[in-house]
């Protein structure tokens, strides 16, 4: 326990510490930290322990569907340690306020569905404490905590020849986390205790807020599971809304629209793009483009210079198959992250969810442009129009003469980029 906590203070000094201190201008001597040690949520079975899921919630959602609104919220849910949630991986989305309605369609949820979690090793005795969170949890399939009993309310069975979920685990068939007896039924009412909390915490803090927490289904001695807080932090942004009208807007003098937008403000200093080539894109690479980021990203820091960034898949995502695993330290100097979508390479949104507190407290902007979207475009032709400062094996390095000026509106989730006035 000692070793742990000289460690975290220890933190502070490390490389990606030091990287996020010098984009914010912030000296290490300044900072204080406070060692918060909590109890795990959960429960042993034979030699692991772990909740039944966890997740995050935030009271604002930047990424709205259907008829949902921004200050619905959105939530995001994992079976087993929260981990899996925060690493950006196939995890199950929804709406507090509207915890029955899907976001993907039977066939989607399929091939989006969790298989994998995380629980703690109780047979680890001697811990390498220098692997952080990493040296106490082990990954294990999904089929594990069917063995011990613990899915029955997590997943629905897909009924491939009717397109349809039958919720719980009793039945034949691929298996799906989908939480449908908690979303859907109430066994329990997960959607709105997560909404009264938000309300609560939100008026209590007069700001948006994010909120970890978990859920242990066992029941107590009162005959009721329990929902655990584990964090609370405000949603940090700009305090002026930019408001951008659709009919004042000229598509010919953009670089960039998009109605899925994370961020509010405008950025008017923006010369350096660097971006993946689309046509030599290759899905087994990305290991190599992480390493190879992390050197532009540096060669960008020393000339303190900040960059728009542009990539297929999710940043950050340690499923190396869903976009470039790449730490914040390696893309720290980035303004605007943009992920886009290709024909043969469509992934969801990350939400900036790995790098979530960096996005939010540095009022970055987050985009994402689907493939084939009617209304989402980038001006590819414009970019490959642009000279090259440098040209790697991944990446292409583009400088302006003028800056780009980007302009978000954080209530519409809409933000622009114009191309520089000649």
């Amino acid at each position: 326990m000692e070793e742990a906590i000289k460690l975290v203070y220890a933190s502070v000094f490390s490389p990606a510490a030091r990287s996020y201190f010098e984009a914010i201008d912030y000296k290490v001597s300044q900072e204080k930290m406070a060692v918060l040690i909590q109890e795990a949520v959960g429960n042993r079975y034979g030699n692991h322990y772990y909740p039944h899921f966890s997740g995050v919630t935030q009271s604002y959602n930047y990424y709205p569907v259907s008829y949902l609104k921004p200050e619905d919220g959105i939530a995001v849910i994992g079976f087993g340690f929260g981990k899996y949630v925060i690493d950006g991986e196939k995890a199950h989305r929804f709406c507090p306020k509207y915890p029955k309605l899907d976001f993907l369609a039977p066939a989607a949820q399929f091939r989006n569905s969790q298989t994998s979690f995380y629980a703690i090793n109780m047979e680890e005795k001697s811990l390498d404490l220098i692997r952080g969170e990493d040296a106490s949890l082990l990954r294990l399939n999904i089929s594990e905590a069917e063995e011990d009993g613990t899915l029955n309310y997590c997943v629905s069975v897909w009924d491939e020849q009717n397109n349809r979920m039958q919720a719980g685990s009793a039945y034949q068939g691929s298996k799906i986390v989908n939480f449908a007896y908690i979303l859907k039924y109430d066994y329990f009412p997960l959607g709105s205790a997560l909404k009264m909390v938000m309300e609560m915490i939100r008026s209590v803090m007069g700001t948006s807020v994010e909120i970890e927490f978990a859920v242990d289904l066992t029941k107590d001695g009162q005959g009721k599971p329990s929902l655990c807080i584990l964090q609370i932090k405000p949603l940090l942004g700009n305090l002026e809304d930019y408001n951008l009208e659709l009919a004042e807007i000229n598509r010919d003098e953009l670089f960039l629209y998009t109605e899925k937008a994370m961020g509010n403000g405008r950025i008017n200093d923006l010369y350096d793009i660097i971006y993946v080539d689309r046509d030599s894109f290759d899905k087994t690479k990305t290991v190599e483009m992480a390493a190879e980021l992390e050197k532009l990203n540096s060669a960008m820091k020393k000339e303190r210079r900040k960059y728009l960034l542009i990539d297929p898949g999710r940043w950050g995502s340690r499923d190396r198959w869903l976009g470039i695993p790449v730490l914040w330290s390696h893309i720290s100097n980035a303004r605007i992250i943009v992920e886009v979508g290709l024909k043969d390479y469509r992934i969801d949104p990350s939400l900036g969810s790995h790098f979530f507190h960096n996005v939010t407290s540095m009022n970055i902007g987050y985009f994402d442009i689907p493939y084939g979207s009617d209304n989402n475009f980038i001006d590819w032709q414009w970019l490959k129009g642009r000279s090259e400062v440098s040209r790697c094996r991944h990446f292409i390095h583009v400088r302006l003469d003028e800056p780009l000026v980007a302009k978000m509106d954080g209530r519409k989730s809409i933000s622009v980029i114009y191309k520089p006035l000649i």
